[in-house]
């Protein structure tokens, strides 16, 4: 007795259409694979990154909580001037950054290539104001003794968590900043798209919302009395 092979089909108004008839243009899945997930797959990637990057702010943050709760030196080294004014400045450049890149970001989507080209290089020249602000408030610590494992004031592990906290976020600042002049020009030649711009927009926000928890963990609560 021989064994037939029934190959499957589907209706349609004009007939059957058999499984080899699925494969269109000759690509077979490459052309019918659809996306993923419900976001395209450079925002997934930047979406990953930022959540990453939370945990890892989120373990240095803990780790200066605990040390600082388990010395009973602890430093209280910022005065409010200058060291929190200075703060307090630093705070307004960055959320102001922030404020621009959604201006940038509407211009891009209306269509208005030049002026989201102008508020992103603005948000980044912002950028490099807070640096500057940052590098100021370094040197005047470093003056006063402040190092990386000594003080004057008592525990010599709080120059080490300063320095790695603020560093760490004063480095995606900057590189927050050649991210957005990079992607700023090449969205002017065409290379890169609003979608792209939003990316980057995506990264300062959550660079923004970071400087919002180390003002009030590493400052707020270290204030001089």
């Amino acid at each position: 007795m021989s064994t037939q092979r029934i190959q499957p089909s589907f209706a349609t108004t004009g007939g059957t259409l058999s499984e080899a008839n699925l494969v269109i243009g000759g690509h077979g899945s490459e052309t019918m694979e659809a996306r993923p997930f419900a976001i395209p797959s450079k925002k997934l990637v930047m979406w990953l990154f930022i959540i990453s990057d939370s945990v890892t702010f989120g373990a240095m943050l803990f780790a200066y909580g605990y040390l600082k709760n388990a010395s009973p030196v602890w430093p209280s080294p910022f005065k409010f001037y200058p060291s929190i004014f200075n703060v307090l400045l630093m705070t307004f450049v960055l959320v102001s950054s922030s404020l621009t890149m959604l201006i940038a970001i509407g211009h891009a989507k209306a269509g208005d290539k030049g002026k989201a080209i102008r508020w992103t290089y603005f948000t980044a020249a912002l950028g490099v104001l807070f640096a500057i602000l940052h590098l100021r408030e370094w040197s005047g610590l470093a003056a006063e003794g402040v190092h990386m494992f000594s003080n004057p004031w008592g525990s010599p592990m709080f120059g080490a968590t300063f320095y790695s906290i603020t560093g760490l976020h004063l480095t995606h600042v900057l590189g927050g900043v050649i991210a957005l002049t990079v992607v700023g020009t090449r969205y002017g030649t065409g290379r890169y798209t609003a979608d792209d711009l939003e990316l980057g927009a995506l990264y300062w926000h959550f660079v923004d919302l970071v400087w919002m928890f180390v003002v009030p963990m590493v400052y707020l609560m270290n204030i001089a009395r």
